[in-house]
């Protein structure tokens, strides 16, 4: 049985942390789950910790319907909790880092910034393996969460990510609509931006506040934004920190040495 480790970036209390601890239990998984004591999003891969007498604070938890299943809050952030668990502290060592489910979409290269995307690429850095999942929910959302249906489509990602190399990080969205109204998945890719933009709307003597806005303009056809848009979950992989094969390091040496 294949060992998961659950967290995000919304914190211990998420329904959205919730409802894919317990579809990971459902898909055969054995499920630990570590997540933020508080809202940690927008943290990135960030690794900074409250830490008491240089120690990490932990506190256990239990995690509603759940019986048995280990559970942490963590007073650090998700990158943080991912380090931990995959170099010392969880034993067995999870096989994958389940991320989510994230309150909103992480779409388009916004993604950089995401605390739920940052666990999952954390993972992939570690020689795991990361899935982020994301609910299209709105800026100022009215009505109820359908998280039942990004755990509908879960089980073949889940799969797909299981029988990856190691290093393999996924993202999957999933649009914040009853099941039987979503489409079929689709690979997609990254839009020029995300689904809200940070902006500053008060600039003050001493503070400005950041505030956000969603992005207005028309989404460029086959991204993830643009597939969200038409009711489609989208499943994207992504490459963590690497080199690049460009030669503008190597020519402005060569031109240095000439």
């Amino acid at each position: 049985m294949p060992r998961a480790l659950v967290t995000n970036d919304d914190g211990i209390d998420s329904p959205g942390l919730h409802a894919l601890a317990a579809a990971a239990v459902q898909a055969g998984l054995e499920v630990v789950v570590a997540a933020p004591a508080e809202q940690s999003s927008g943290a990135s891969a960030a690794l900074t910790a409250v830490r008491r007498e240089g120690r990490t604070v932990l506190t256990r938890r239990e995690i509603p319907g759940l019986d048995g299943v280990e559970a942490w809050a963590v007073d650090a952030q998700p990158g943080h909790i991912v380090v931990a668990a995959l170099n010392g502290w969880l034993d067995p060592v999870p096989e994958i880092v389940l991320s989510g489910i994230n309150h909103g979409a992480n779409v388009g290269r916004a993604v950089l910034h995401s605390g739920t995307v940052g666990a999952a690429l954390t993972a992939g850095i570690s020689d795991s393996r990361g899935l982020a999942v994301s609910l299209d929910v709105a800026l100022h959302p009215t009505g109820e969460r359908y998280w039942e249906s990004a755990t509908r489509v879960l089980p073949p990602v889940l799969d797909l990510l299981l029988d990856s190399p190691v290093g393999t990080v996924l993202s999957l969205n999933v649009p914040d609509r009853p099941a039987g109204d979503l489409g079929p998945i689709r690979h997609a890719r990254l839009a020029r931006g995300g689904s809200v933009q940070a902006r500053v709307d008060e600039i003050r003597d001493g503070d400005l506040h950041l505030g956000e806005i969603d992005v207005s303009d028309e989404p460029e056809e086959g991204t993830d934004t643009a597939l969200l848009l038409a009711g489609h979950p989208t499943l994207t992989a992504l490459r963590s920190v690497a080199e690049t094969d460009d030669e503008l390091v190597e020519k402005w040496l060569a031109d240095r040495d000439d």
